[in-house]
């Protein structure tokens, strides 16, 4: 793209002159590089490891424990702290625990035990990374020029993850899953080491302030938030929607390793084919929100997406049953999955935006985080011990019908029809 069909969008070339900014970007496009090579050989090394439906869903529960033990006040410590110093250890620190996780797995050292600490302790340090990155923006970015670069990091962080899965599958073949999830390590290390290279002004006198006041409100704060949701019917419904929806939606990620191996007979290379799928068609649906989304209702798109996703969702049998082409044709259903997670999310969260006042939405957003979240440690646990029983095609028929349920249930609420 040339410089001039840059300077038409207001604020991108602002963007590209904003060193701090491209630093930020940089190191944020290299981490979910590596984050997408590891989505990969890491489930492929659980598998291989354990052998294990219920293993690996317990193991994919643990990761999200941390989340719902620590999400409310990591914010927090956010607000007391240097964001640029906790993303920079954050970094840092997990880029260590990958590389020794890979190092002990190319040596034959790894246990399952290991995986289950290992996990525990990077999604801790994930819980500090995600609200200090979130606090560090606006830092680095006057005002005029945030949506513009949010709009930028999350369209290079997409990329960078198709990148990686295309690549995820290749370097497996070349240099073995260990390589794989030492060079996510590694992706980890640079990350931190683009942090530091920023130079972000904290002032002192807002820290000390916060640090001094937030011990004796936050718990008050923290019950103004939990009432402001319980007296929102419309948002309870729509939160009690998303919880079910994770937990129906999880087993697709805990099992889809065994779906690609044991059903499709594909390898790392398949999954990263699925990944890309998935990926693409968040893409488009994303790019197709921002050019028409604002002539629908936030409804409509809503429950759209639910049909779109239980419909793709439970195609996801019909590789298995009927195999011409099974891995392509299951590509074309993760593709029809993909497009329908911004029809849900994006609208979802642009009415909690609208909903809630500015001061609250710190607060309001880590309960409705937390509360969806809490949904799929569950799912995890169950969908390891429901792949013992039933067949993993079988299982996302079943999951993929059970996903209509609130796409019907929403069609009745006449209030929420109404947004």
């Amino acid at each position: 793209m040339t410089d001039a069909a840059l300077t038409k969008k207001p604020g991108l070339r602002e963007l590209k002159v904003n060193k701090t900014f491209m630093l930020f970007l940089a190191a944020k496009i290299i981490s979910r590089f590596g984050d997408s090579i590891d989505s990969i050989a890491y489930s492929w090394m659980v598998y291989l490891l354990t052998g294990s439906k219920v293993l690996m869903g317990t193991l994919f529960a643990i990761n999200f424990v941390p989340g719902i033990l620590f999400s409310l006040f990591t914010g927090v410590l956010v607000d007391r702290w240097n964001p640029r110093i906790i993303v920079m250890i954050a970094d840092l620190s997990r880029g260590i625990m990958v590389i020794i996780t890979g190092l002990l797995y190319w040596q034959g050292l790894l246990q399952p035990w290991h995986l289950f600490l290992f996990t525990f302790i990077n999604s801790t340090f994930e819980c500090f990374a995600t609200p200090a990155e979130m606090s560090l923006v606006p830092r680095i970015l006057p005002k005029e020029l945030l949506l513009s670069g949010n709009s930028v990091s999350s369209s290079a962080g997409r990329i960078a993850e198709l990148a990686g899965l295309a690549a995820a599958g290749a370097l497996i073949g070349l240099i073995g899953v260990s390589g794989a999830i030492v060079i996510d390590g590694l992706t980890f290390v640079i990350s931190a080491l683009l942090i530091a290279c920023i130079t972000v002004p904290i002032e002192p006198t807002t820290q000390t302030s916060v640090a001094s006041t937030q011990p004796t409100t936050y718990f008050q704060e923290f019950k103004v938030g939990l009432k402001f949701i319980a007296s929102h019917r419309l948002l309870l419904v729509i939160m009690c929607v998303a919880t079910f929806v994770n937990l129906c939606l999880t087993p697709f990620n805990v099992l889809n390793t065994v779906y690609v191996k044991e059903l499709l007979h594909a390898g790392p290379i398949g999954l990263s084919i699925l990944g890309i799928s998935l990926i693409s068609g968040m893409l488009s649906s994303g790019l197709w929100l921002s050019i028409k989304g604002s002539n629908f209702r936030k409804s409509v798109l809503i429950v759209s997406g639910f049909i779109i996703l239980g419909i793709n969702y439970a195609l996801l049998f019909i590789p298995v049953s009927f195999p011409i082409y099974p891995l392509y044709s299951a590509a074309i259903f993760s593709f029809g999955m993909g497009i329908a997670v911004p029809l849900v999310s994006t609208p979802t969260t642009t009415y909690l935006m609208e909903v809630t006042p500015k001061e609250m939405l710190g607060r309001v957003g880590a309960l409705f985080s937390m509360v969806c979240t809490c949904a799929m440690p569950v799912g995890s646990l169950l969908a390891g011990m429901a792949a013992e029983l039933i067949p993993v095609h079988m299982l996302y028929l079943i999951l993929g019908g059970l996903l209509m349920i609130p796409a019907g249930f929403l069609l009745t609420q006449k209030n929420f029809m109404k947004i």
